[in-house]
């Protein structure tokens, strides 16, 4: 049987880590046709050497240059490519078998729907994808019979717990209720008073996983839990009423899906993004991912908890977002976006980041879009009204000290 040929979208970020970890480990069932990364070239380089892929990609033209010299010198055949194109490329290439979207944010979303109109396999770690296109991106999943399999360790849990033939594409019977579990990040615990005095530093120490910055972010402000719950709509053919939010801060309960018969199905786990990734690598079989068992006599309680939307109203402005439906859900994205950036720069307060969000979403007029160019319209005047607001702030309070 010849090797999987996998492109790595994001390959320097924390799921493209793990994926090639879980590659390394199966050298006979998977091979690496092409790596991507925005920034962090000389990371890059060192991952060009090991794997040896047939195509590199990097995000700016005199950036690629250098790495394609660099490669040449430690005599390493892979070709360089550049920009978003180069992505598109690597992601729907006739060679490719298995795609692994990894890159964080909107950035991520045109690649990934180049793979799904090729119709590949698709390992989904991009939340933002469905977020932004959710109609459009499952409309063309099934016109395009791509393969597409869950990443997050939640939509991954939830995947695992639904009857084997949805993923034939059939919509799963009995469900009653989709129950995402939520660690509640660093910050579960805080007053509001303690949350105004937030460092970006103590944002991204999450108490439970190794996650890039803005994800980190994300967590501590549950955003990305409300992003999950619109991505899970999605996925599971769900009405966000169906899909509630659980907070479990021990993070070995993944996710679970509640049915009408009284039956709660849980998928448990060691916290480590392996095993999801193992999972859909592998699927419909199970691969070593090298994470330890689980010892559930070691574990001392499980906790479980109703989120507070007062504290954590990034979750609140998410629901509502899966509620109105249509272009909300973009808003409310790119707006998420800017205010993560804004706040590591320490231009804003992590209590202002729902507060630039939900302005966003009040200037936002919710409507449909019927394509990709529709949908980053859309993004783009976001993110315009976001750095408007932003500026005012920045004139009113000055630099975050």
């Amino acid at each position: 049987m010849q090797p999987q040929q996998v492109t790595v979208l994001g390959a320097t970020g924390s799921i493209g880590s793990s994926t090639l970890d879980v590659i390394s480990q199966h050298p006979q069932r998977y091979q690496v046709f092409a790596l991507t990364a925005h920034s962090r070239i000389s990371e890059l380089q060192a991952l060009c050497v090991r794997f040896q892929p047939r195509f590199a990609v990097v995000a700016e033209a005199a950036k690629a240059q250098r790495l394609q010299a660099d490669l040449q010198v430690a005599g390493v055949a892979t070709r360089v490519l550049v920009g978003p194109q180069g992505l598109c490329e690597v992601a729907a290439h006739p060679d490719v078998d298995t795609v692994m979207a990894a890159i964080v944010g909107a950035a991520g979303l045109e690649s990934v729907m180049a793979a799904v109109t090729a119709g590949k396999k698709i390992l989904l770690a991009n939340k933002e994808a469905l977020v932004m296109s959710g109609a459009l991106f499952m409309s063309a999943v099934r016109e395009h019979k791509a393969q597409l399999l869950p990443i997050d360790s939640e939509h991954n849990a939830i995947f695992q717990c639904l009857p084997c033939n949805y993923a034939e594409g059939l919509e799963p019977v009995g469900v009653r209720r989709i129950l995402l579990t939520a660690s509640g990040g660093p910050f579960r615990n805080s007053s509001y008073q303690t949350l105004e005095q937030v460092t970006p530093e103590q944002a991204c120490a999450h108490p439970n996983w190794s996650m890039g910055q803005k994800i980190s972010v994300d967590s501590a402000t549950m955003m990305n839990k409300g992003l999950e719950l619109i991505e899970a709509c999605w996925l599971f053919a769900a009405r966000p009423d169906q899909v509630e939010v659980v907070v479990h801060p021990q993070s070995v309960i993944h996710s679970l899906v509640d049915y009408v018969d009284g039956s709660v199905l849980a998928q448990l786990g060691n916290p480590d993004m392996r095993t999801p990734i193992a999972h859909a690598m592998a699927w419909p079989e199970r691969i070593d991912s090298g994470v330890a068992p689980l010892d559930l006599c070691a574990l001392a309680r499980m906790d479980f908890v109703a989120p507070d939307l007062e504290r954590f109203a990034c979750l609140r402005l998410a629901i509502e977002a899966a509620k109105l439906g249509g272009t909300a859900p973009i808003a409310l994205n790119a707006a998420n976006e800017v205010a993560v950036a804004a706040f590591l720069q320490n231009r804003l307060r992590f209590t202002q980041i729902p507060q630039l969000i939900e302005k966003v979403l009040s200037l936002s007029r919710v409507s449909t879009v019927n394509d990709l160019a529709g949908v980053f319209e859309i993004d783009r005047e976001a993110r315009q009204q976001a750095q408007a607001w932003l500026n005012k702030q920045s004139i009113s309070v000055g630099v975050i000290g």
